[in-house]
């Protein structure tokens, strides 16, 4: 693969044309920070990138709007089509674009694992998926569904279930095999032919393939009775009406006796809901959604984005994939996973017959997933807030606080306000750090809430960017100010003092192993963590993240300034022009520092006057 460097491809259309290549590759588009704000895969990267420049009709579509983004265009050249499937995948989860589709859905769903390799093999749960010579089983749709078939497993079939890969000998069985659950191999001499018999009857029941299992079952069971082993034959039996009981459990919804993913989508408004039946064998076996918000997103666009983020992630590849709506991207698609898989993969988009009618089908539980999907509303959010924090009041308005500096220097803080859940511009707030010094973030804070309470107007709930620490330092503070205020009210002076509430937000510490964002309330030992998805928890991340955005953005534009400011700006008479023209001239602070009041007197545009203010400033005498 080859790179070239993104700076020297503006968006010019005939330099484009000129410079890129008609081979496979990826493009990314840049805006004016260079920052990546769309990856896409080309088949023939000249054409495809061409086709960007072509006048929209509507100017309100999601390229149209991205290509008044657009500053820059950097591209990656691969060899095949395939490897740039691979890459643009790879990218989009690195960078993030603004304008992809993006799946945010990383599980790693269960599967159940069976070495038919070793000679008493057991089954196992695994999350990912290796190239081994193992026999993978699933992915399943959750846990439950796993754990539900691994428990028809354990009661009808008696596969060892010590959790050791290798089998090792004990002196005694386990509770398992008292249970009648398990054959022991690890204490009994049980042939190998045996329990592999037992390993193939497992393979048919995960491979869908009950029928075959039980009608053979049926022969060893009269088999077992011929010989007058009752006893056995009765073991059978029983292992033949747990099985057919879980087949007229399982749901028929395809004669063709081949593993399917089928793939439903519906719309409404601005919400994508993508429907995944898992077909195995032709039964239906589990069924997963993921909701998209994307107004300007087409059918075609987001079927194209889910194939290739979801499969670029899984192990387990049917042949075949149905899906509701045509993409241009379905044939390269399915050759990519073809060669992933090391088999055919077909990507089809069935008009009629039995595949059209399972598509249907995953329509419909698209709509229904649709219709049931209630988006928290911003009510029910800050009341989940209330209850979850304990709050005395719903937190209408809250603040989120956080300060940056570089080693101590220049130190600054922010608010940022959001109002019923939405940024209020109009409530943000910077604050320069005046007394606190040197690597004191407890202390800067502090400062930074004391300000922040005497201008009065407050908020329900202060949201501190920090741990606990952070939370006390500015609890400390809030009370102080109540305390103060109470003095004053007693004298009649204020009567109606609400004090803010506080809570404090910090990420997870990787070196401890933590997963999770941490919440810390006032009064609470340990820290409240929610899951990834929580409502509360995204509100508060989303305040924490843009208060966090403005104090960056504002210490890094009072060091810009910082920097570009000399001594010169504090000459009277030295404006940015005269500033420019003796920095030009004589190369440098340094320079001017040195120079004798002749050199100063001969620089252009320096009068003889200013000349002698210039030397005076730096030498601290008058110039004769």
């Amino acid at each position: 693969m080859k790179q070239t460097d993104p700076s020297l491809h503006h968006l010019d259309l005939n330099f484009l044309q000129k410079t890129l290549p008609e081979g496979p590759g990826v493009y990314s588009f840049l805006d004016a920070t260079d920052r990546v704000i769309y990856v896409g895969k080309a088949k023939n990267l000249r054409k495809r990138v061409r086709s960007y420049f072509i006048p929209k009709p509507d100017p309100s579509t999601k390229t149209a709007r991205m290509m008044k983004r657009a500053h820059g265009l950097n591209f990656i050249l691969t060899s095949t089509e395939q490897e740039a499937f691979i890459l643009e995948s790879s990218l989009i989860k690195k960078f993030m674009p603004r304008y992809n589709i993006i799946l945010r859905d990383d599980k790693q769903y269960p599967c159940l694992r069976l070495d038919i390799k070793e000679p008493y093999p057991r089954l196992a749960v695994v999350r990912r998926i290796e190239r081994d010579g193992a026999l993978y089983f699933g992915p399943f749709s959750s846990a439950n569904a796993m754990r539900r078939t691994r428990r028809i497993i354990d009661r009808v079939f008696k596969l060892r279930k010590c959790r050791t890969r290798r089998l090792r000998q004990r002196g005694r069985p386990c509770l398992n095999f008292q249970m009648d659950r398990c054959l022991a191999p690890c204490s009994h001499e049980i042939p190998v032919r045996e329990y592999g018999e037992v390993v193939r009857q497992v393979r048919l029941f995960l491979e869908g393939r009950n029928l075959e299992l039980i009608q053979g079952l049926k022969r060893d069971m009269e088999g077992a009775a011929a010989a007058l082993d009752f006893e056995k034959a009765a073991l059978i039996r029983d292992q033949i009406n747990a099985l057919q009981r879980t087949v007229e459990r399982q749901h028929v919804v395809s004669h063709r006796l081949e593993d399917q993913d089928v793939i439903g989508l519906a719309r409404n408004g601005d919400l994508h809901q993508v429907a995944l039946l898992f077909v195995r064998k032709g039964y239906l076996t589990g069924t997963r959604g993921f909701l998209f918000r994307d107004p300007s997103a087409l059918p075609s666009e987001v079927m194209e984005a889910f194939l290739k983020q979801y499969y670029a992630r899984q192990a387990l590849i049917p042949r075949t994939i149905l899906i509701s709506e045509p993409t241009d991207e379905a044939d390269s698609i399915g050759k990519w996973l073809s060669e992933q898989t090391g088999g055919r993969v077909v990507i089809h988009w069935p008009r009629r017959g039995e595949k059209r009618r399972l598509t249907d089908m995953a329509v419909a539980n698209a709509e229904n997933l649709l219709r049931s999907h209630k988006e928290a509303s911003v009510e029910d959010t800050l009341a989940q807030v209330q209850s979850l924090l304990g709050l005395k009041r719903i937190p209408r308005r809250i603040e989120g606080l956080d300060i940056s500096n570089l080693h101590g220097d220049m130190a600054v803080g922010t608010v940022v306000s959001f109002v019923d859940g939405e940024p209020h511009p109009q409530g943000y707030r910077n604050y320069r750090i005046r007394r606190s010094s040197g690597i004191d973030d407890y202390g800067m804070m502090a400062e930074m809430v004391e300000r922040r309470l005497k201008k009065g107007g407050l908020p329900d709930l202060f949201l501190v960017d920090g741990g606990k620490g952070h939370l006390s330092a500015v609890s400390r503070v809030i009370d102080r100010h109540t305390s103060s205020v109470s003095v004053s009210g007693a004298s009649g002076s204020e009567n109606s003092f609400e004090p803010p509430e506080v809570i404090s937000i910090a990420k997870a510490d990787e070196s401890r192993r933590e997963k999770g964002e941490k919440i810390y309330i006032p009064g609470r030992k340990n820290p409240l963590v929610l899951k990834a998805d929580h409502p509360v928890l995204l509100l508060m991340m989303r305040i924490r993240d843009e208060s966090h955005r403005r104090a960056v953005t504002y210490h890094r534009g009072l060091r810009k300034r910082n920097f570009t400011r000399s001594d010169l700006d504090s000459i009277p008479g030295i404006g940015k022009i005269k500033k420019h023209q003796l920095l030009l001239h004589f190369r440098g602070i340094d320079a001017i520092y040195n120079a004798e009041l002749e050199e100063l007197k001969q620089a252009p545009g320096i009068s003889s006057g200013l000349a002698e203010r210039i030397f005076s400033f730096f030498h601290g005498e008058a110039a004769t």
